[in-house]
């Protein structure tokens, strides 16, 4: 039996009740050429015996059964039975677009400099998806190309995990998924990008996000804001931070000052903040000045790191600096 071209990454736990629909979503799909590898993580309802009957239909299908070891331990369990030489994510409570997966190998095929592909997604229930889900998949749906992914990779995850397909050989060598105090997706794009890898994601959405409380990022440490902000930090560090011992920090906000806090624990000397805040010029924080912004091409000579929130203030903060002939990421680089 020849080796399917996709394998299908699936971890599970609890997800009996809506198992099903993401089971005939995989099952719709008009690329035919793939294995599910089903991870069950320990589950207390009825996914265990849900997945073994999907197997028993589908030859397609092998189960794992592991002891709760949690989802990145799984998946890095799970990725150990792939045989595919494209991987692909899934999660038990979503669904996918019927040519989600057609559409993502033929985009690898065409395109053998990128490294791994998401799509654009869309969050249900509606009456599940706060304030939030919307801005994140808002500002997610407006990464496509290389270049605008690349360049927000430190915003946030500019990959919705659930949509990511990845060349196998790229993933091997970034080391596949890790277990550690980060979110396990976050961690594996930063490596890719920090490894050089192209990413992208195609311009339809292909992926329908089921929004809920119940979610890990809801309820697990590994998705707080301090764990995301490690995340960052580590590989900022391993790239365009690389031997800077000192930055300059626009934004005197919390999002400025929470970096702060945590460069200065990882030995980076902060400069100083450029802010546009007249409230805030003049003062100090963590014993560094604030600043005007506009005095800020007078500070080049030290790295800057672009921390604020807004999208739309990020925009004009770029733009700004191109003007002021500032370089994105030789000379600033924008985290939020």
């Amino acid at each position: 039996m020849s080796e399917p071209r996709l394998s299908v990454l699936l971890p599970c736990r609890d997800a009996a009740e809506h198992l099903a629909q993401a089971v005939r979503s995989l099952s719709l799909q008009t690329f035919r050429d793939f294995d599910v590898v089903a991870v069950n993580d320990g589950s207390r309802d009825r996914t265990a015996e849900a997945l073994e009957h999907w197997a028993g239909r589908d030859d397609r299908v092998r189960v794992v059964h592991l002891e709760r070891v949690g989802l990145a331990a799984a998946l890095q369990e799970g990725a150990r039975h792939c045989r595919g030489e494209l991987l692909a994510r899934a999660d038990a409570d979503d669904v996918a677009h019927p040519r989600r997966l057609a559409e993502q190998v033929e985009f690898l095929t065409e395109h053998p400099e990128i490294a791994a592909v998401g799509t654009k997604v869309r969050y249900f229930p509606h009456e599940e998806v706060g304030w939030g889900a919307r801005r994140y998949q808002d500002w997610l749906n407006g990464l496509s190309d290389p270049d605008s992914v690349a360049r927000d990779v430190f915003v946030e995850c500019p990959i919705a995990h659930p949509t990511l397909m990845v060349r196998r050989s790229a993933f091997e060598q970034v080391g596949g998924y890790r277990v550690n105090g980060w979110p396990e997706d976050y961690d594996l794009i930063l490596r890719l990008h920090v490894a050089g890898a192209r990413l992208a994601n195609l311009p339809r959405v292909l992926h329908f996000w089921r929004e809920g409380n119940h979610r890990a990022s809801r309820t697990d440490p590994r998705y707080a804001p301090e764990a995301f902000r490690g995340c960052k930090i580590h590989y900022l560090r391993q790239s365009c931070l690389q031997g800077h011992d000192e930055v300059n920090i626009w934004g005197a906000g919390r999002v400025g000052k929470d970096f702060a806090r945590a460069l200065a624990d990882e030995g980076v000397k902060i400069r100083g903040f450029f802010d546009i805040d007249p409230r805030k010029i003049g003062q100090q924080i963590y014993g560094a000045p604030v600043r005007d912004a506009h005095d800020v091409i007078r500070h080049r000579d030290t790295y800057l790191l672009v921390a604020v929130g807004a999208a739309g203030a990020r925009e004009l903060i770029r733009e700004q600096l191109d003007q002021a002939g500032f370089s994105e990421p030789e000379d600033y680089r924008c985290a939020a």
